[in-house]
């Protein structure tokens, strides 16, 4: 049998169905996006989704292209029963690690929801919450209410990528999104660190001009952007 994680799969709402027919009612899909980022905080909604007024074309947002990300994340915001968005900051993440960050910003998101979920599901990583919840690996590529989420998240971490490009021009964020490319590593190696990258994160460790401990990042940049 073909191991799961090497599956291809089709993202369809059976997870959805399934559960509503156990008497379900509020069921929410949670994903992140930017946990590989050198750049930034890490993202990540939460959303349940309308079985009467479903989106169609839902899929890993990594899968979109930007263009669809924003055709979708406008029919999710406008259809969903529920959505919300959390972000972490670079200073937390460098405090607690990015696999905590993760799991604290998709805590925040789900708890923003209204309805509150009864039954959450989740790309790959458990969550402490106080509702029934289920892993799925390949989640955001399998699960309608994942992917739903996926989507929300990567649209507005990217869309807060293009406003810090307009504040550090040097380091080309509205293309790359943070990530480790040959032109963020080559800025990087040339004009050190900014106030919100992830000092713990190697490169930029290596070239840094902050110490670790340099307090909220994301106020370091509101400061900036209000200049």
């Amino acid at each position: 049998m073909q191991p799961e994680a090497s599956r291809k799969f089709r993202c369809e709402a059976i997870f959805e169905q399934e559960l509503r027919a156990r008497g379900f009612r509020a069921v929410a899909g949670v994903d992140e996006v930017g946990r590989g980022s050198l750049f930034g905080p890490v993202f990540a909604a939460a959303v349940v989704l309308s079985p009467e007024r479903p989106v169609r074309g839902l899929n890993d947002s990594k899968m979109l292209v930007a263009e669809r990300r924003e055709v979708l994340a406008a029919r999710i915001r406008e259809r969903a029963v529920a959505w919300a968005i959390a972000a972490v900051d670079a200073a937390t993440i460098d405090r607690v690690n990015i696999y905590q960050a993760s799991r604290m910003a998709m805590r925040m998101a789900v708890a923003q929801l209204v309805p509150e979920p009864d039954f959450v599901l989740i790309d790959a990583v458990p969550l402490d919450l106080p509702v029934p919840q289920r892993s799925l690996i390949k989640g955001d590529a399998r699960c309608w209410a994942i992917a739903a989420a996926s989507i929300l998240a990567k649209v507005e971490r990217d869309a807060c990528m293009r406003v810090w490009d307009a504040v550090f021009p040097a380091y080309g964020l509205a293309s790359h999104k943070g990530y480790s490319t040959p032109e963020h590593l080559k800025a990087i190696r040339e004009l050190g660190s900014t106030p919100l990258h992830r000092l713990s994160f190697e490169p930029v460790r290596a070239h840094s001009r902050f110490p670790v401990e340099s307090g909220s990042q994301l106020a370091l940049f509101e400061t900036a952007g209000a200049a």
